[in-house]
């Protein structure tokens, strides 16, 4: 494979993972914590983008190397363990799948003022339709990449026009008004950013492409960064934007907070342009959560390898007919990027394990730096975890 070639599928890994991450609930995620924590949510974003980096270096140079996907490894780790895994992310994927369906009839509702069950109906069409063309894989690469592209110049043209208090978050950062109280929102984010099937999109994607091998691990490992680095700018854009807003005197929009800094800055140009990163970023998280989802099948029967396409347009329709007779609300998107975090020490550990072992990536020495790394997230995952635990409860039957 010619190095054009592999950099044109890191590319699409590198925009599966991220735009994947940047959903409905994201943008939700992002705004009720800005709105909660204020300045000091920026520790948290900092603190995960950190986190997020150790993760994906470590899955995403295990699953390369190796050429096996999750579940495979978590199997040879420990029999049975990939089921559960897969189970789980699949679950959850659904949990997100929803919202995200949601959010994309919400934004055809904002952009056409269709109804919100008619523009999700309309996505669902869309996206059946792409993956069943034979090389959907390429159409996704591309259609990822216009998406990222389209997000991050949008929402930074609003940051920019907002004024953030640039000064305030920096020094809020490093030093936040109570450090314990934002390990609820550094788990959310976490969870939300490689939890769950996530963490797990963009080294599927360099599977299927056949980016496997030692000689890749160096790309591979730029490939994770740049991955993180670009959902961290996106987050760090919206939360400026929500900070000038809350510091301003407003209240977000219950019902739609991520709009909020869009009307504000903007007016009604400002609204539109919600509506097309909120659509842009629904879209491409149902493309990503149905991809890697479904991923998690392919190797336990050849059924799920040959009709694959198919497979993930069930998924979608499932989700899709869901959210028509139940819904989404808010409260659902914040689990379920609490719980993808719960999730991610178990994933984490077995990849850890996984990299030390000959019979799944050889002779490839995994660096001893990102075992510490790794292993250093997971016992603070699964303290922060519990933590989270015990406020999930709470948010759950207050």
């Amino acid at each position: 494979m010619s190095d054009k070639e592999r950099n044109k599928f890191l590319r699409g890994a590198i925009f599966l993972m991220a735009t994947s991450a940047i959903g409905p609930a994201f943008l939700t995620q992002t705004a009720q914590f800005t709105q909660e924590y204020m300045a000091s949510f920026a520790f948290a974003i900092l603190a995960s983008i950190v986190i997020d980096i150790g993760v994906q270096l470590n899955i995403w140079r295990v699953i390369s190397v190796s050429g096996k996907r999750g579940q495979e490894i978590s199997n040879m780790v420990v029999p049975g363990l990939g089921y559960i895994i897969a189970g789980l992310i699949i679950f959850g994927g659904f949990a997100f799948n929803i919202g995200n369906l949601g959010g994309a009839g919400l934004g055809l509702n904002v952009l056409f003022d269709l109804p919100v069950e008619i523009g999700a109906i309309i996505i669902t069409v869309v996206t059946i339709i792409i993956f069943s063309i034979k090389n959907y894989a390429r159409i996704m690469d591309v259609l990822l990449q216009i998406f990222g592209v389209i997000m991050i110049l949008m929402v930074g043209y609003v940051m920019l026009t907002m004024d953030p208090p640039y000064q305030e978050a920096l020094v809020k950062s490093v030093l936040p008004d109570d450090y314990l109280i934002l390990l609820l929102p550094l788990v959310t984010i976490v969870g939300g950013t490689v939890g769950g099937y996530i963490s797990f999109a963009g080294g599927h994607r360099l599977v299927d492409a056949g980016i496997t091998g030692r000689a890749n691990a160096p790309f591979v490992s730029r490939a994770s960064i740049y991955g993180i680095l670009t959902t961290g700018i996106m987050r760090v854009f919206l939360f400026l934007a929500f900070l000038s807003v809350v510091n301003a005197g407003f209240t977000l929009d219950p019902d739609n907070p991520a709009a909020t800094p869009f009307l504000v800055g903007l007016g009604d140009l400002g609204y539109y342009m919600f509506g097309i990163v909120l659509t842009a970023a629904a879209i491409s998280s149902v493309i990503g959560v149905a991809y890697t989802s479904i991923s998690f099948l392919r190797s336990f029967h050849p059924v799920f390898e040959n009709y694959n396409g198919w497979f993930i347009a069930g998924f979608i329709t499932i989700s899709s007919l869901i959210f028509i007779t139940i819904g989404e609300p808010v409260m659902l998107l914040i689990l379920a990027g609490a719980v993808n975090g719960m999730i991610l020490p178990i994933v984490l550990t077995t990849i850890l394990v996984a990299s030390r072992k000959k019979s799944i990536v050889g002779d490839y020495r995994h660096p001893t730096w990102l075992i510490v790394f790794g292993a250093i997230t997971v016992l603070f995952t699964i303290g922060a975890s519990i933590v989270a635990f015990e406020e999930i409860v709470g948010l759950w039957f207050n």
